[in-house]
């Protein structure tokens, strides 16, 4: 597993970042505070706080190259 911080500022960034994440298998969770959410979840996603940084949980391990690039433009 894997965690970087990542920024979800506006609702473009957020519907960009679900179809993003979406064509892996893999599963990923951000982590605001005390709640996990399922990052595919769109609605989970605008439950969060997302004037500040979230941490996303990567679980995967033989593809963590290819997700990261497709993350770069989300990553901090």
């Amino acid at each position: 597993m894997k965690t970087v911080q990542i920024s979800l500022n506006s609702i473009d960034k957020v519907k960009s970042f679900v179809n993003d994440i979406t064509k892996f298998n893999n599963d990923f969770d951000l982590v605001s505070g005390r709640y996990v959410i399922d990052a595919k979840s769109i609605m989970g996603i605008f439950s969060l706080d997302l004037s500040k940084p979230i941490d996303l949980n990567i679980h995967a391990e033989d593809n963590i190259d290819e997700i990261m690039s497709v993350l770069s433009a989300y990553v901090i």
